[in-house]
């Protein structure tokens, strides 16, 4: 999965970013520079996370920006990887909802959505791995670790 990310061009490194809008927006730029998504897409993100709250943020420290599958504003599927080196905040009162690591999603395609997940709950569930992403710098870090990790 993560060769596929870095072949794809879907992955981004940054220092920072302004708040949590501005690192969904930073997110999706793989997606956006690629057609995977129009441009309005990390603005519907954000409308939802406004709407229902910060349900992208899966595990302290990882999010999942996504938004409605097969929307209009969807035209491929995939995933895209972004590192923050200082980690933004989702909601200041609750200490867990934070996140450095951002893998947000894209579906038009059910089948290819689902393994997309399952290849994702591996990593999620792999914290050796959420530590090393956390040290990578570029992408032929994440490529060593794709072999390394068989992911």
């Amino acid at each position: 999965m993560l060769k596929d990310l870095v072949e794809k061009n879907h992955v981004l490194f940054a220092k920072s970013a302004e708040n949590w809008q501005e690192a969904i927006r930073l997110s999706c730029r793989p997606f956006v520079d690629d057609g995977t998504v129009s441009e309005e897409y990390a603005e519907d993100v954000i409308r939802c996370i406004n709407k229902y709250g910060p349900y992208i943020v899966l595990i302290p420290g990882v999010a999942m920006p996504h938004s409605q599958e097969g929307g209009p504003l969807v035209h491929g599927t995939g995933i895209s990887f972004m590192k923050l080196e200082k980690p933004v905040s989702f909601d200041e009162s609750d200490p867990d909802k934070w996140a450095d690591l951002f893998f947000a999603i894209a579906a038009n395609d059910p089948a290819e959505h689902l393994k997309n997940i399952q290849d994702l709950m591996e990593v999620f569930q792999n914290e050796e791995l959420l530590q090393a992403l956390r040290k990578a710098s570029c992408a032929e870090d994440l490529l060593a670790l794709a072999e390394k990790y068989g992911v």
